[in-house]
This record gives structure tokens, sequence and C-alpha cells, in this order.
């Protein structure tokens, strides 16, 4: 998992290695657990459409001038997003996870995002993060070593990476277009896609 989060790779790449790696979140209530399959890459400096624009440093932020595999967590609306750091402390970069395919922990799942079912339960980052039972209280600690955790056992490989301009950014410029969010084409558990692009059989995975 070190590799795969190495500060030295590009953020772009790591988002792309993320896709099909699984997200364990464990509670007092149980363990969930999900395949990665949407997420969407933040450059930092550089990116207009980044938190972090600019060298912007505020205690919010903290998080993002971290190590690489710090959970940066913010909220939106009411909802709580979760984002992985790519960088290092001199270089605030990192990848929101917005969606993921559930692999275990049904029930709980369907507890915590009642009375809302299917694809709907997981399919954006503010509900997967409830789905999962994630909390503030996650912020800041490491993805391979706290109760919310990144690994690579049982991990799938996309037949085809899609990649799209990001969620939810206009007027941030060239920033608005890059096709910086990339999804497992074909898998069910993405939002704003055709129903007749979606593979009903496979759902996206070789295997």
């Amino acid at each position: 998992m070190k590799s795969l989060l190495s500060p030295e790779r590009p953020t772009a790449e790591v988002a792309r290695d993320l896709l099909g790696c699984v997200l364990q979140k464990e509670t007092k209530a149980g363990i969930v657990t999900g395949w990665i399959v949407d997420v969407e890459a933040y450059l930092g400096v550089e990116d207009l459409a980044s938190h972090s624009y600019g060298g912007k440093k505020t205690r919010r932020l903290r998080a993002q001038y971290s190590q690489s595999g710090t959970i940066y967590l913010y909220q939106m609306r009411g909802h709580i997003l979760l984002n992985i750091v790519t960088g290092d402390t001199q270089t605030p970069q990192g990848v929101m996870i917005r969606a993921i395919q559930p692999k275990s922990g049904f029930a709980l799942i369907d507890q915590r995002r009642h009375p809302i079912l299917g694809v709907d339960q997981v399919n954006g980052p503010g509900k997967l993060t409830q789905a999962l039972g994630i909390t503030v209280e996650d912020y800041g600690t490491s993805i391979t070593e706290g109760s919310l955790q990144l690994t690579q056992n049982n991990r799938r490989f996309p037949q085809k990476i899609v990649a799209l301009p990001r969620i939810g950014i206009p007027n941030k410029g060239e920033w608005t277009d890059k096709k910086l969010r990339f999804v497992v084409s074909g898998n069910p558990y993405i939002s704003k896609q055709r129903k007749y692009d979606v593979d009903d059989e496979k759902y996206g995975w070789v295997n």
C-alpha cells in the first residue's frame, strides 16, 4: 500500500490505481467494506478547484499538509466527504472517493441509509461516508492503520477506466474541464451515467 500511495507518484496516477481497492470501516456496530469505483484527483496549489489552491493553509486544511495516506475530511451541505492525501507536507494533493460498490456489511448499509435502497445508497461521496459510518473522528488518521482502512486484499481490476471532468466545480477556468475524475466504466454505482452504459454482468470488472 505504501508504494501505491507514494508521494513521488503523480496524483492522477494514484487516483486511477485506487479503483478496485477496498475501503474498510470498522465501528462498534460492525464492519462495512466496498470496492472503490469513482474518484477525483485534486492537484493542490496549482488546482483552482482544490481547497489548498495558492498554498492556502488553515486549521481545517492541516491534514492536507500531512504525509501521503492521511485522511482529509470536510463537510458540504451536512455531508462528510472523504479524501486521501497523496502528496507530502509541502505538496497538498489528494484524491476524493466518490463512490463504492459494497462488498460486505449490507445490513449496516441498509440501516444507515434507510429508506434508500440499491445503488443510490453509495453512489456519491456523502452517501458512501454515511454508509460506511465515517465520522469527523477519522480526520487526520492514517488510511493504512486506523478504523478506516484502504486495502488491496480482494482487489478487483477494471476492464476500462474512463476519465471525465470533475463534478460540481464551475467557473474554475481550465480546471473545470480537466479530466481528473476516473471511474470504472460500466459499474452501476457510478452516478450520472446512462442506463445502457451499465455492465449488468460483470459490473465493469475483469475479475
